[in-house]
């Protein structure tokens, strides 16, 4: 089994935990689990997961919670699961650092999609107490720059004007794809298809949900970015279709 290919489940039903840690272990994955959050943090910090489910309604430690601390330290792909089908549960699960969030009952075969489609994407390692310096810049590496914005896709660095940002992989992943699109317009439905890792043909099938989703990003990025929507600096609104960069 590949070493780099583990799992932590936190899950405070036997049943469902039952069900993730066999879905994931046919994935091939290498599975612990946990019923509660602080017992979920735990395992996150000693064997270091790829893939972490969390359940949201948890005695104790809720999801929301857990996923913000595990997110302060690890850059372990967070997948959400909970009953409560609110679309503003899904949007402050993604807000407290979940990659995706899926709905109770779910089915397998989705959340096996799911979680492919996310492995697709890039994977910025996260440490608490690193021992190396970040990898420098290298001649070869696509660096996209403007107005004072600066992305390094290779080591996966976002500064302003030499001050480092601390950027989500959703949110460094959108700010690429708007600085390599430039003035072309992207609508939110290729933002939440580029995030899943699929390319948008039109005929994809993407909900309110995933599009009130990539809003909640990009208001997240702004925020960190220090820009107003009024007066972008960076991303500008194209109202009822979706964001481009600002002109040069």
């Amino acid at each position: 089994m590949d070493a780099t290919r583990t799992a932590v489940v936190i899950e405070d039903e036997q049943d469902i935990r039952s069900l993730l840690m066999a879905v994931l272990e046919q994935a091939g994955f290498e599975v612990y689990g946990a019923e509660t959050g602080a017992e979920g943090i735990e395992l996150v910090r000693t064997h270091r997961p790829l893939v972490t489910t969390l359940d949201v309604n948890m005695p104790g430690m809720d999801g929301f919670e857990a996923a913000k601390r595990i997110r302060s330290e690890s850059s372990t792909y967070i997948v959400m699961l909970s009953a409560r089908t609110e679309e503003i549960d899904a949007l402050q699960g993604l807000e407290a650092g979940a990659d995706d969030y899926v709905a109770k009952p779910f089915r397998p075969r989705e959340l096996r999609a799911r979680i492919d489609a996310m492995l697709r994407r890039p994977r910025q390692h996260v440490d608490a107490t690193p021992t190396e310096a970040p990898a420098p810049v290298s001649a070869g590496d696509p660096v996209l720059n403007h107005g004072g914005l600066r992305l390094s896709k290779a080591t996966r660095v976002v500064t302003i004007d030499d001050r480092d940002v601390d950027l989500t992989r959703s949110e460094f992943d959108i700010m690429a794809d708007l600085l390599e699109s430039g003035r072309r317009v992207r609508s939110k439905s290729e933002l939440a298809l580029m995030l899943r890792g699929e390319q948008y043909t039109g005929i994809e099938y993407v909900s309110e949900s995933d599009a009130r989703a990539i809003e909640v990003h990009v208001a997240n990025l702004r925020r960190k970015l220090g820009e107003s929507p009024s007066e972008p600096r960076w991303i500008e609104t194209v109202r009822g279709v979706g964001y481009r960069l600002t002109p040069g």
